[in-house]
């Protein structure tokens, strides 16, 4: 493979992701298992109890408007950019440079805020099996093992994530069905779906909960130059792992409550010292303690699914920045035999090691600090993303109107989801420190990393225009055949 140096583009590799491997990568950075047991009791017990189905419904309906405008745009943009690619060549180069520093900033935060949670499960599961180390040892161990998937050729990666991802869907619906031919506590209700229990307790904050249970879905655009045919790839990988992901969490949390009963549902929930033991509960219920047992070694192997998932997202993004200027150009480079872009991978483990070495310095809890602060943070940047990649789609067909003529997905459904998607970001602001246990000056300070990072790219993407006008025109665009 050929340097930047010497004049060629250095490619991702081409043509080894087909439909199936490109949404598991991203189905897997959803974390299905670790969303079902970690997620969704928290949801009902902070949120809106018995509606969170409903919600989900609501969640699954939105992100399919969504995308309808998001692969409209992936059909005539592939780039591994993509969001920052789609704001670039949408509403232009200076916004482009903040949405790449923002999506920087959010995929190591979701991929670092995982491992707090991968830590701390890992220790808790060796520990029962009477090996006991600190989160953190498992932490490195786990960055590490991550740091050499990401390193190497992506297809492997895929092929990892597509057995782990299948055997975490497979012991969940084990249940699933449990509860189904049982009949759940006293008969199977669609109480879950109605409007009174959707708008009880707190539904904002339910639906972000729901919200972020899907965080990682997006990231399909991101394989678009190593996918084969990603005009076709993309979009069909996009629409089957949202309605993949939709209709399990609405199928299993109608089940969950269910199973323990709408009414009782949210006393149960108070009951417990850990809500994130609700489901393995369930399993001892309906199931038996045997799947309890497989059920905690694959929670273990979801958060690993989802920090590689991350990992992998988040090295792509630091390669094209440094591949169009924006970071310095020996970052956008790939190996010259795995065709992957192995300093970004490299930058990305060496960033994961010192945030996860300060929080275990500091005496910070893994979950309540690590994970929380951090995936809360790499949410809100990621629908900040979402919502810029909304309004790009408008302005990029109202610039190429014979491209896509169906105003639909050229405009109406676009502007939808833009303005659904302001609004979840307005809500996420006024409710960070309830959603991440921030109080006090990190309530607000970690919500604004995501606006330094915008100004801070921003910054970068006006630089470059000052000393490199041709680069700027470049950004966001496709890499010659």
């Amino acid at each position: 493979m050929t340097s930047v140096e010497n004049g060629e583009v250095n490619r991702l590799r081409k043509n080894s992701l087909g439909v199936g491997a490109v949404t598991f990568l991203v189905v897997s950075a959803a974390a299905p298992l670790t969303a079902v047991a970690g997620g969704v009791p928290l949801s009902m017990l902070m949120g809106n109890g018995a509606g969170i189905p409903g919600t989900f419904l609501i969640v699954t309906l939105l992100l399919l408007v969504f995308a309808v405008g998001y692969v409209a745009m992936a059909r005539h943009v592939a780039n591994a950019g993509a969001f920052y690619a789609y704001t670039a060549r949408g509403l232009g180069g200076s916004l482009g440079g903040a949405a790449a520093l923002i999506a920087i900033l959010s995929y190591n935060a979701m991929q670092i805020g995982v491992f707090g949670m991968f830590g701390a499960a890992t220790s808790g599961l060796f520990a029962s099996w009477g090996i006991t180390l600190p989160w953190w040892v498992w932490c490195f161990l786990g960055i590490a093992l991550v740091g050499v998937f990401g390193y190497r050729r992506v297809d492997l990666s895929a092929k990892v994530l597509t057995v782990l991802v299948l055997l975490e869907y497979l012991v969940v619906l084990v249940i699933d069905v449990a509860i189904l031919l049982k009949g759940g506590d006293s008969g199977l209700s669609l109480a879950p779906f109605t409007p009174s229990q959707i708008l009880s307790g707190s539904p904002a904050i339910g639906l972000l909960f729901c919200f972020a249970a899907f965080i990682g879905f997006e990231a399909t655009t991101i394989y678009s130059e190593e996918a084969r045919e990603p005009q076709r790839t993309v979009p069909r990988a996009t629409y089957i792992s949202v309605l993949i992901i939709g209709v399990f969490y609405m199928l299993t949390s109608w089940l969950m409550t269910n199973g323990e009963g709408v009414d009782k549902l949210v006393p149960a929930l108070k009951n417990l010292s850990d809500p994130t033991t609700f489901l393995f509960g369930l399993s001892d219920r309906y199931v038996g303690p045997m799947l309890t047992h497989l059920m905690s070694i694959l929670f273990v192997s979801s958060l690993f699914a989802g920090v590689l998932a991350f990992h992998n997202g988040t090295a792509r993004y630091f390669y094209v920045a440094g591949r169009e200027k924006l970071l310095p150009q020996a970052i956008g480079v790939t190996h010259p035999v795995f065709q992957s872009p192995h300093v970004g991978s490299l930058i990305q483990t060496a960033i994961a090691t010192v945030v996860v070495a300060l929080f275990a310095i500091t005496g910070q809890d893994p979950v309540l600090a690590l994970f929380s602060w951090l995936t809360n943070v790499g949410t809100l940047g990621i629908i900040v993303l979402m919502a810029l990649t909304s309004f790009s789609v408008v302005a990029f067909f109202a610039a190429n109107p014979t491209l896509e003529p169906n105003a639909i997905k050229s405009k109406i459904f676009p502007v939808i989801a833009g303005l659904a998607l302001v609004f979840i970001i307005f809500e996420i602001v006024i409710n960070f420190g309830n959603l991440s246990g921030a109080s006090g000056v990190l309530g607000w300070l970690l919500p604004s990393l995501v606006l330094i990072a915008a100004v801070l790219g921003y910054i970068l993407a006006v630089s470059l225009k000052g000393r490199d006008a041709a680069a700027f025109a470049r950004l966001g665009q496709e890499l010659p055949n």
